[in-house]
């Protein structure tokens, strides 16, 4: 694995680029940003802002996708607060929740003001895709997390709100293939995050199309027909994860650590995808098959906003980051009604041995983060 010269970042993530001086593309786009106007940006937010307050009458007038955490206080403070417009928030239903995200779900309504629809996917077809998507790709959340791209602007065609707002264009800020400082997410369903699966892998006698209606994503026509005007927060505002969650506990958002609740195994911090106990043991599958997850993508974004240093990030991750949580793989394995056993038996399939290898039965780093 060649590493970022100024992150953490491996070349080993999904489409990441390095240029010729060893840097990775979000650091590169971090050094970017200083030299943007932001108050230019800004500008152009209430220009955005201008042309869709109070376009349906009293009606909502923009969608914002929300789950309750720190990212989505930073959202709804924007376009509620910040800009006076009277937001629907749109969230998908997690398959289980930890107590400190129903607590800060609420935090978010109560605190802003806020309608919200939240999306109760079928849990049946949940499992079985979740399961069967476990088992053909080590990506058992591929259906969840199509819905959570589908599923609003499918909303905001039905209820005629053409504005649908999302917070960070991942590819840009943490890399990927589409690695464009864009206010448009139009296209960010080709991001890498959910991976362009063909529905007849998972459509059987017992899962059929009329089943999985949540996730369809809308076509290109239905698109145009609406002229839906999807956008990332992060173009307009310097986004920073850590300083949304320091907004956000400013507005009564709470961390794992701050309810007591759990201190999760192998994270970097405790107040990132804290929502849902188990979910995050599909973003572990990335380390046997890539060498890194959560922790080395967080080490990477602190490095590179000045929060740690280089040296303290490798220690971290040689030290931490290969472990999964035992309440997190628990929760999982309980949901698709599998045995701890046959789980790993799965992982062993995925696992990349050219990066990774068994050390006393643990998956680790074949050779040291350097």
């Amino acid at each position: 694995m060649k590493y970022c010269k100024n992150c953490m970042m491996p070349d080993t993530r999904p489409n990441i680029v390095f240029h010729d001086d060893g840097i990775c593309a979000p650091c590169k786009n971090q050094l970017r940003k200083a030299a943007i106007d932001w108050e230019k940006r800004w500008a152009e937010l209430e220009q955005l802002a201008d042309k869709y307050r109070g376009s349906n009458g009293d009606y909502y007038d923009c969608i914002i996708t929300a789950s309750g955490g720190k990212d989505s206080h930073y959202q709804v403070h924007v376009f509620k607060e910040k800009l006076k417009m009277n937001p629907l928030i749109v969230s998908i239903d997690n398959f289980s929740w930890t107590e400190t995200g129903r607590l800060n779900w609420q935090n978010l309504l109560t605190e802003f003001g806020v309608d919200a629809h939240m999306m109760s996917l079928n849990p049946k077809v949940c499992k079985n895709l979740f399961k069967k998507a476990f088992y053909k790709y080590g990506s058992p959340t591929w259906y969840f997390d199509k819905s959570i791209y589908a599923y609003p602007l499918q909303i905001a065609i039905k209820l005629g709100i053409p504005l649908v707002v999302y917070g960070e264009n991942t590819n840009y800020e943490r890399g990927g293939s589409i690695n464009i400082d864009t206010p448009s997410a139009l296209d960010q369903i080709n991001n890498d995050a959910v991976k362009p699966i063909p529905w007849d892998v998972f459509l059987d006698d017992e899962i059929k199309m009329k089943d999985v209606q949540p996730v369809i994503y809308p076509t290109k026509e239905e698109i145009e027909t609406a002229k839906l005007d999807p956008i990332f927060l992060s173009y307009y505002v310097p986004w920073s994860s850590h300083g949304n969650y320091l907004f956000a506990k400013s507005r009564g958002f709470k961390s794992l650590e701050d309810t007591g609740e759990w201190i999760r195994e192998g994270f970097i911090n405790q107040y990132d995808q804290i929502d849902s106990i188990g979910y995050v043991t599909h973003a572990w599958m990335k380390f046997v098959k890539y060498g890194h997850w959560f922790s080395t993508d967080y080490a990477s974004l602190y490095i590179r906003e000045g929060l740690m240093t280089r040296a303290q990030a490798i220690d971290y991750i040689n030290n931490e980051e290969y472990k999964l949580d035992k309440k997190m793989l628990k929760d999982f394995i309980d949901f698709i009604e599998i045995s701890e056993e046959e789980f790993w038996k799965v992982v062993d399939k995925f696992a990349n041995h050219d990066i990774v290898e068994k050390r006393d039965g643990v998956w680790r780093l074949k050779n040291p983060a350097h």
